[in-house]
């Protein structure tokens, strides 16, 4: 058996987001290996220059290629937004984006060629999302609105609270203003705001999940590449941070539903 085989798949993230990628790839494929980097230290990315997220970003990268891992998934728009081409030159390994992932299933969901994007200033400021949706189909009309307050809300645990569902009518009323009848949901943090964004948005607007997207687009590319490790056993996950692993714990075990184990301080060029 090539031992590359059982290599873990790493996912990084610029804090604690990224874990909703995680929970939906030990959902998809629940042998594999992996192990996932938040960089609680530099935390938030998403109002960062992009040379300061692309040069935080191929640290990581530096870090996960010397741990063997056999994939790199970056979990956060902000970082896949601005720096996935200077990743992927670095990378001996594929790298897979959740923008991507994102993008081609709002292409697959839409019937009326009507789509928003909610995200990060710096995801949003990127039209990253507008680009990729357009490479796949020209017609798809995009619209794009920055919710900057939703990472600290989901943070604080505020899922349903009454201040996050204001503020979320707020951001979402130019939106809705545009009759679009599919929501990519932009940012790895908010699929924990999944049904606090469905109730305000209706039954009739699809909701984009990139973090179940990614884990389909990895399960396919493994087996593509024949990459899927072929034993049977419990995996290991293995989590990593640059500072303040209580309080990550905490948030995370949230995100997750389950508990984390130990949680290693891995420290970066800061």
């Amino acid at each position: 058996m090539d031992l590359k085989l059982i290599h873990p798949i790493g996912v990084f993230d610029s804090g604690i987001g990224g874990l909703t990628v995680v929970r939906a790839l030990m959902e998809r494929l629940p042998f594999e290996n992996i192990i996932y980097f938040g960089d609680t230290a530099r935390v938030p990315y998403g109002v960062k220059s992009v040379e300061t997220i692309t040069q935080y970003a191929t640290e990581i990268t530096d870090y996960l290629l010397k741990q063997r891992v056999k994939l790199l998934i970056i979990a956060c728009n902000t970082i896949a937004s601005v720096a996935y081409e200077p990743i992927q030159e670095r990378s001996p390994v594929p790298v897979l984006g959740v923008i991507e992932a994102g993008a081609l299933c709002a292409v697959a969901a839409t019937k009326t060629k009507q789509v928003a994007v909610i995200g990060t200033p710096t995801t949003i400021n990127s039209n990253a999302y507008g680009r990729t949706i357009h490479q796949n189909d020209p017609s798809i009309r995009v619209f794009s609105q920055a919710c900057p307050l939703f990472v600290p809300l989901v943070e604080e645990g505020w899922l349903d609270h009454p201040v996050t569902r204001m503020t979320a009518q707020e951001y979402l009323k130019p939106v809705l203003a545009e009759h679009v009848d599919t929501l990519v949901l932009g940012c790895t943090h908010y699929p924990l705001l999944k049904p606090l964004l469905q109730d305000i948005v209706g039954p009739s607007i699809r909701l984009v999940d990139s973090a179940e997207a990614m884990a389909e687009i990895t399960a396919k590319l493994l087996q593509r590449k024949g990459l899927a490790n072929p034993l049977r056993i419990p995996p290991e996950y293995h989590f990593c941070v640059s500072d303040v692993p209580f309080r990550f714990q905490t948030i995370a075990e949230r995100f997750m539903g389950r508990s984390l184990g130990s949680v290693e301080v891995v420290k970066l060029a800061l």
